[in-house]
């Protein structure tokens, strides 16, 4: 494999390009992965490294899909097609059973619902499937009583917001999506992709951790009946993989809008600046009033899935207090399992989108992220 470093920078962020070059050239030889950065709606950043890897190649987004579907959410909330103090039963009547009926809209996109998974767990079949996914979930008891804490719905979350978005306008969150979002702008990140585009996917490959590491995902694996299990349905017999569950292309082809979508760093950098920021001669997808209030913090301290500290705005993770904390106040994104990160940072006009093809340890942003994220917005800084 050749170490080049492709793509560009612009004047003021040649630091940015040293600093990706220099991770590279630590990392094995088989890594593959994209940059992509844009300030005020310029592009700033746009680098790629690995053989075979081009500026398009689509990778594995897994939960950095949920910042596309919820992104979603935010505009018919600001179109008042949807209201988030609103009870989720207007919408959907059925979850109101086994004592969901006072949950709002605003709760449930905060991962309050208590509604993480099913005792049972799910089919490969019903993971690919978000109709059959909230079907289920409808008739849930929760693990929690919903509203008063919070834990992360890592594989449910986009059909529980999707089930109330196909309510509300008679039209699936992907089709949603595409039509006011992906289309528009041309975005390679996808909710659903359509077989023309196979040919770009990267397949996942699985992580390869060193001993020591292997040690410490051996010590943090849990048992079949905790609320981790239930959240990452591992509590089935024969669960699969994450590598598993992106590289079929049943789940690529309907993404599932918690983990199911396929980008390209470009693209999801695109859809962060296209919500904060003028691009492509368009107005910003989101108004200054909707901007703050996904970036809001609605959900924070500790998470029953994770048991570890986490904080939530609207759907989106609030990013500079999970991962970055040298960002600007109310910067909103999500990261995503195979390693990927992306987010807006509203007070410097910073949208930032990563990806990779290997599994990163420990799982969630990939560490290269934080030296990465540094670096982009050091630059920012220096240019505003």
């Amino acid at each position: 494999m050749t170490k080049e470093i492709h793509g560009t920078v612009a004047d003021g962020f040649e630091a940015v390009r040293e600093e990706f070059a220099a991770f590279v050239a630590g990392e094995r030889d088989d890594y593959e992965g994209q940059l992509f950065a844009y300030v005020h709606g310029r592009r700033v950043v746009d680098l790629w490294a690995g053989d075979g890897v081009e500026a398009d190649s689509l990778y594995a987004a897994y939960s950095s899909t949920k910042g596309a579907a919820h992104l979603v959410v935010a505009l018919l909330v600001q179109d008042g097609t949807l209201e988030l103090d609103r009870k989720v039963t207007y919408y959907w009547p059925e979850f109101a059973a086994e004592g969901k009926g006072a949950l709002t809209l605003r709760e449930l996109i905060s991962h309050r619902a208590g509604v993480v998974g099913t005792d049972t767990g799910f089919t490969a079949e019903e993971m690919a499937d978000d109709r059959a996914i909230a079907e289920r979930l409808a008739d849930q008891k929760p693990f929690w009583r919903p509203g008063s804490a919070f834990g992360y719905h890592a594989l449910v979350i986009g059909a529980l917001t999707g089930e109330v978005v196909r309510r509300a306008t008679g039209r699936t969150l992907q089709q949603v999506y595409e039509e006011r979002i992906r289309a528009p702008y041309g975005l390679d990140f996808h909710l659903g992709l359509p077989a023309a585009l196979e040919s770009r996917y990267r397949p996942v490959q699985p992580m390869m951790p060193t001993p020591l590491q292997q040690a410490a995902l051996d010590a943090a694996q849990t048992g079949p009946h905790t609320l981790a299990s239930i959240a990452f349905n591992t509590h089935v017999p024969n669960p699969g993989t994450m590598v598993d569950y992106a590289n079929s292309r049943t789940v690529r082809a309907k993404g599932p809008a918690s983990a199911g979508g396929v980008a390209a760093a470009r693209g999801l950098a695109g859809m962060y600046a296209a919500t904060i920021s003028e691009l492509a001669d368009r107005p910003p997808l989101l108004k200054p009033d909707t901007i703050a209030e996904v970036g809001q913090i609605h959900s924070i301290g500790y998470d029953l899935v994770s048991r570890t500290h986490r904080s939530y705005g609207l759907g989106f993770q609030a990013t500079a207090d999970t991962w970055h904390p040298f960002l600007g106040a109310g910067a909103f994104g999500h990261s995503g399992a195979g390693g990927s990160q992306a987010f807006a940072d509203p007070r410097t006009g910073l949208a930032y989108g990563y990806t990779r093809r290997r599994l990163a340890f420990p799982g969630g942003a990939a560490p290269e992220n934080q030296r990465l994220v540094r670096a982009v917005h050091t630059a920012a800084l220096a240019v505003a």
